[in-house]
């Protein structure tokens, strides 16, 4: 007698890639059970059987985005440097050929149901994760004279945070490299307002 629930010949990763595709284009709420099970080519016995549902799902799909598609932590020869190109890279990101436009963390749940109020928060918590590793390659160049010791650490974080999260909305609506590179060139402009009264212009 065969088992029940999903075939042998399942491929869990496969389906898994699937499913984040469909959430990262139509997001949380916008993603029906129909929808996944139709780009898993699985039935929705096998889904809850692999998945445990559609939100542990979708949590796991979060987590396979970051592995393939999330930023890495900002390097760069300067804190500067570092966030240019954190800032920089990003947009390539956003805009590259083969997957839905934009970020999957920044736009899969902006806006939910209070039943669904979990996973708008789930994604919040990413977001102010992801920005850990800004401060703390920027309090690492205060720690190296790079940045001044009264510079605007937080400042620094929620503007280019803001920047970053921004261009993934205009992304997402049409906006092209150039466009989102215009944008960065606009903000690096500011970057002396957040050094402090010692290096900041009067």
């Amino acid at each position: 007698m065969s088992p029940r629930g999903r075939p042998r010949t399942f491929d869990r990763d496969a389906a898994l890639d699937e499913a984040m595709y469909v959430f990262w284009e139509r997001g949380y709420e916008g993603t029906s059970l129909s929808d996944l099970t139709a780009a898993m080519k699985i039935g929705s016995p096998s889904l809850y059987a692999a998945f445990g549902g559609k939100e542990a799902l979708f949590r796991e799909a979060i987590e396979r985005y970051g592995e393939r598609f999330g930023q890495r932590p900002p390097e760069g020869e300067t804190a500067r440097d570092a966030v240019e190109a954190w800032l920089r890279e990003s947009a390539r990101g956003y805009v590259e050929a083969g997957h839905p436009r934009g970020c999957m963390v920044v736009l899969a749940a902006l806006n939910c149901t209070e039943q669904n109020r979990p996973v708008r928060e789930f994604l919040a918590a990413k977001r102010r994760n992801n920005l850990i590793g800004v401060a703390a390659r920027l309090r690492r160049a205060v720690a190296e004279g790079d940045l001044p010791e009264d510079a605007d650490v937080e400042g620094i974080v929620r503007f280019y945070g803001t920047i970053l999260h921004g261009m993934s909305i205009q992304a997402r609506d049409g906006a092209e490299l150039a466009d989102l590179e215009a944008v960065i060139d606009t903000a690096m402009t500011v970057w002396p307002r957040f050094l402090g009264k010692k290096t900041a212009p009067g």
